[in-house]
């Protein structure tokens, strides 16, 4: 092996690699040299190493001495260097650690784990979300993505942070998209509406071009774009708008004594909804017998959806037909 073909090799390692391979080549070379030096106090060239160790890090337990004069002067020498290489590699070591969790902050490092949730926008919607994903998993790995952010304290939020653009494969790389299980993109309420559903169709375009499973749940504002969006690979559209429309207008015409916000949001909290396909068992029986079946299950029928059209809270004799998907609220 040529020296430039070694110093090719070497000089492309890692620096805590390069520190610990000539802490190990400058200690063994000391231990080898006292070993020949002074045969009767270091009877092999491991004691040799041993005491080059424990000298170089200034630990100095006395069990090896140098007893003659250039044994003290090898001893000297080792101090000199030795021991300075150890208190460099140290110093390194602490920098490299600090510089890591800055790096991780700032959304630098790369996302090495897998079956994983993206979610791409930093704001209070994605800020609840991860909380009630804690409360539910403390084990679940969130990846975030968002390019407004500077600074996220991996101390206060337990997720990984990436910054960058979830539009650019690169982003998407650091994030390890291609082992994700599912995306969440949030709209950019900062600006116009078709430009924030614009930049999540093509945010969705990306990540479908690097994960052809991942699920892909995307907020759109705008109707008009809805269909983009889908054609650009979204499995799940969040209309976010006709959601709080609906609601405001419930707030408007409720009836006296109800709450309908609190009760939604409690709702969603406490229970999720559930698409079944009809049991054989209940094929042509009415829908009053559905939710006493249901019931058993503690589970509670409200609707079915046939040829598309949503059937919600029907008449109790209203009969079920093969191919009806029902609709139940189950506890989490």
């Amino acid at each position: 092996m040529s020296i430039e073909y070694f110093k090719h090799i070497y000089f492309r390692l890692p620096v805590i690699v390069r520190l610990l391979i000539s802490i190990f080549v400058v200690m063994t070379f000391f231990g080898v040299i006292i070993h020949l030096v002074e045969p009767s106090a270091f009877p092999s060239v491991f004691d040799g190493i041993w005491w080059a160790f424990i000298t170089g890090a200034t630990v100095g337990y006395g069990d090896f001495v140098p007893l003659t004069a250039l044994g003290k002067v090898i001893a000297i020498l080792l101090i000199l260097s030795g021991g300075g290489l150890l208190t460099f590699y140290i110093m390194t070591l602490s920098a490299g650690t600090i510089q890591h969790e800055q790096d991780l902050s700032k959304g630098k490092v790369k996302f090495k784990g897998e079956d994983h949730i993206v979610i791409v926008g930093w704001n209070e919607r994605t800020r609840q979300l991860v909380n009630m994903i804690e409360t539910k998993d403390s084990k679940e790995e969130i990846v975030l993505i968002d390019r407004t952010l500077d600074h996220l304290p991996y101390q206060h939020y337990p997720i990984h942070f990436i910054h960058g653009d979830p539009s650019e494969d690169s982003t998407l790389i650091q994030a390890n998209i291609q082992e994700a299980k599912s995306v969440i993109l949030t709209a950019d309420i900062t600006k116009k509406e078709r430009q924030a559903d614009i930049t999540t169709i093509l945010a969705i375009v990306a990540i479908r071009g690097n994960n052809q499973h991942v699920s892909i749940n995307a907020e759109v504002l705008s109707i008009s774009q809805i269909e983009n969006a889908i054609r650009a690979g979204a499995n799940t559209i969040i209309r976010s708008n006709d959601f709080m429309s609906t609601l405001f207008y419930h707030e408007l015409y409720h009836l006296k004594n109800t709450r309908p916000f609190e009760t939604v949001l409690n709702v969603l909290n406490n229970q999720q909804f559930s698409h079944l396909a009809l049991p054989e068992q209940l094929e042509n029986s009415t829908f009053k017998n559905g939710i006493v079946f249901y019931l058993d299950k503690k589970e509670l029928l409200f609707g079915f959806i046939r040829d598309d059209d949503w059937v919600i809270n029907p008449p109790k004799d209203t009969t079920l037909n093969k191919g009806d998907i029902l609709l139940t609220l189950t506890s989490w």
